[in-house]
């Protein structure tokens, strides 16, 4: 018998049915595998010199943050993304996107310095994302300071970014610094630092700065520029407000007014913050952001920035119950009872960039 005839009289109908049902399990079962690995969440870390890796990838059964674009994160003052691989700046937001379809970036610029300073750094990194990533834009969210670096980046290279969110940043300023800085030079207007003291704090700031790059994985070499007294006048009121007279847009023109805009150069921007410094007594960090509030004079603030200096762009809400650290769920996530999380704050706010194709 020919290899043709054998294959026929062993071939027949009924032995044929179940062979063409296992391929086609076989074939829907690599189209479901390829799209789960299509559907796949992914976090990277750009704390490094060389580019940003893959830190985790996962499937996941909801579309619910799936952006058009990345979701990028920059952290604030003295910031690091993973410290010492144990402590994570955006304590597990990341992770929480991720599981909704995001594709989250975290980077890392100087740990002190001032913001367009950092804003340069953050730029060359949304730069490589963008090339990562294989798309045009990204939406940056940043947090304390990294509020005002989004918007250098923003302001520079618009073609890079298609939203902006800002979360308990100081955008005019925060009253804390301007004490600090107060104290050290009552009379400094030159913006460098004139004495023994002021240089001696800076140090001390510069040190932070060099410890949280090392621990975030940075090797010696790689240190990036330190500067604590340029971080403290840019953080102030007067800093605040030279650096709004270059980049302005979607900031109230009064330092309690609302944001008259929404979205400029195509860009859409957004903010939000709490109030309050002592959320969750288990909280060690609470009682530290409490004495940092003493100088706002019973003014409503989280610590270190007040509910009007965070307003940029459309204010989600600029008092939900929780301090400095909660808005980015930090010191293990203890935050007020019966608040909205963090976590879901965040994941609210993307699926908000979703919704409007971003």
């Amino acid at each position: 018998m020919t290899l043709s005839l054998y294959i026929r009289a062993a071939l027949t109908p009924k032995k044929l049915l179940p062979i063409l049902g296992s391929i086609s399990a076989g074939v829907l079962l690599m189209t479901m595998q390829t799209t789960s690995a299509q559907a796949a969440g992914q976090y990277y870390n750009c704390a490094n010199a060389n580019g940003c890796k893959l830190v985790d990838s996962k499937y996941f059964t909801s579309s619910y943050t799936k952006t058009q674009y990345p979701v990028v994160l920059a952290h604030g003052l003295g910031g690091f993304t993973t410290l010492f691989g144990v402590i994570d700046y955006f304590n597990g937001i990341p992770e929480d996107l991720m599981k909704g379809g995001s594709e989250v970036y975290t980077t890392k610029t100087s740990a002190v310095n001032n913001s367009e300073v950092r804003g340069e750094q953050l730029l060359q990194q949304v730069k490589t994302i963008a090339a990562i990533s294989g798309e045009s834009k990204v939406n940056l969210f940043g947090h304390s300071q990294g509020g005002i670096d989004i918007r250098y980046v923003a302001g520079v290279a618009p073609k890079y970014v298609a939203s902006v969110t800002a979360v308990s940043s100081p955008e005019q300023g925060s009253k804390t610094a301007d004490f600090v800085k107060n104290v050290l030079e009552p009379n400094n207007t030159s913006g460098e630092p004139s004495n023994v003291t002021t240089q001696l704090v800076s140090g001390v700031f510069n040190l932070i700065g060099g410890f949280t790059d090392i621990g975030s994985g940075i090797s010696f070499n790689q240190i990036q520029q330190q500067d604590g007294w340029q971080a403290l006048v840019a953080l102030s009121t007067d800093g605040a407000a030279k650096f709004n007279a270059k980049f302005p847009a979607a900031m109230p023109k009064s330092y309690c007014g609302q944001p008259t805009s929404t979205a400029v150069n195509g860009i859409k921007y957004y903010s939000f913050s709490g109030v309050g410094q002592i959320t969750s007594a288990l909280d060690p960090s609470d009682y530290l952001l409490a004495a940092t509030g003493v100088p706002f004079a019973g003014e409503s603030n989280d610590g270190l920035v007040s509910a009007c200096s965070s307003r940029l762009g459309y204010v989600i809400r600029d008092n939900y119950r929780m301090n400095h650290l909660d808005s980015a769920d930090q010191v293990l996530g203890l935050t007020a009872w019966g608040e909205s999380e963090p976590k879901s704050i965040y994941r609210t706010q993307v699926n908000r960039l979703k919704n409007a194709n971003l």
